[in-house]
């Protein structure tokens, strides 16, 4: 499937770009809708209201501060559905009882940044395609930001369902660039360009193609089509044994934020917190000498010393969030890196404790 969306998708400098422009995608598809059944030629059910945005609550930046906006200036109005505090992940049925009649779009991230924890984005799609059919009723766009799952686990945009797909090049290898995936840009899905002064792009984005960046964008993703398994089952088993490790070096005092009880994990994310009322995440990670982490997502670093939001709405106490450690593993990461970074967390933790 990389190929394939490769030809059809939309190149934007940026996922923040490509999730902005699904966003006003729905809201000019909502406006269009209802000013063309002001004349007899759209669907008049829902277009009593502001258009409608349905979201998780712990959503990427591009996306939760954009709603936000939308909400707070009067275009548009926004819910943030909950997480499980139990699965951190969404479910189905609340999405689906958000519903409105002026619901023109659901945005929910097919993987977790900080947890981890994978997003039922197939059945949300089927349940809402079921909607889409019923008569008189605006169509609801399906948008899904993948950044973190590509390059990690199999992603098809067929079996997902979704109308839009944001793809980050930089998580799987390739240029810091990213793209967004339209199934069927301005015939079977809407897009509506936010940028004009010129036709490239099929006028959906203009601007200048980098083209050495999109080339690199296509080569990783020819290299995730014939690796995946192995990249895959190598990440797996590397985060199996950091777990292992921390597990032997902290025992008690371990706690992971990346364990949920029926939920499936990228097998690349490690979220976990050393409890001890010295030993905040911050201040663990400026003490090693080897370690380099975060305690968050790096979008989120204007968050400063503060607990993780995305922790806190997944259940973790707030004494444990703050404590958090968002480690990652690799392609080339082995077993003796990991090695490495347990005995320099180890040094870190005994200098913190001796100096409280």
């Amino acid at each position: 499937m990389w190929l394939e969306w490769l030809e059809v998708k939309q190149r934007t400098s940026f996922s923040l770009q490509a999730n902005n422009l699904v966003l006003h995608t729905a809201m000019e598809h909502f406006k269009k809708n209802c000013s063309a059944a002001e004349h007899g030629g759209g669907v008049q059910n829902g277009c009593s209201g502001l258009p409608h945005i349905i979201t998780s609550n712990v959503e990427h930046d591009s996306i939760t501060l954009t709603a936000k906006h939308l909400q707070t200036v009067g275009k548009a109005d926004v819910t943030c559905v909950p997480v499980s505090k139990v699965t951190a992940r969404v479910d189905v049925e609340d999405i689906i009882a958000a519903v409105r009649p002026n619901t023109c779009l659901i945005s929910v991230m097919l993987a977790n940044n900080e947890t981890g924890v994978i997003m039922p984005i197939q059945e949300i799609c089927q349940r809402v395609k079921s909607l889409n059919k019923q008569h008189e009723r605006l169509r609801i766009l399906l948008h899904t930001d993948a950044a973190q799952a590509l390059g990690k686990i199999p992603v098809d945009v067929q079996e997902l369902g979704v109308d839009y797909l944001t793809i980050v090049g930089h998580k799987f290898y390739a240029p810091r660039v990213g793209a967004l995936y339209v199934n069927g840009p301005g015939t079977k899905t809407p897009l509506y360009p936010m940028l004009f002064g010129g036709g490239q792009e099929r006028n959906f984005r203009p601007g200048t193609e980098n083209t050495p960046m999109i080339a690199g964008l296509g080569k990783a993703a020819e290299l995730v089509t014939a690796n995946l398994s192995r990249y895959q089952s190598h990440m797996l088993n590397i985060k199996m044994y950091l777990e292992e490790r921390l597990q032997d070096v902290f025992r008690d005092k371990i706690r992971f934020n990346s364990h949920y009880p029926g939920s499936d994990i990228l097998p690349n994310t490690c979220n976990v917190s050393i409890l001890g009322p010295a030993l905040q995440g911050w201040r663990v990670l400026s003490n090693c000498r080897r370690l380099l982490a975060s305690v968050g997502a790096a979008c989120h670093s204007t968050s400063g010393n503060r607990p993780s939001h995305i922790l806190l709405s997944c259940g973790v106490p707030a004494e444990v969030a703050a404590n958090a450690l968002r480690l990652s593993v690799g392609r080339e990461t082995t077993k003796e890196d990991v090695d490495a970074v347990a005995e320099d967390l180890r040094e870190t933790v005994q200098l913190l404790e001796k100096m409280n």
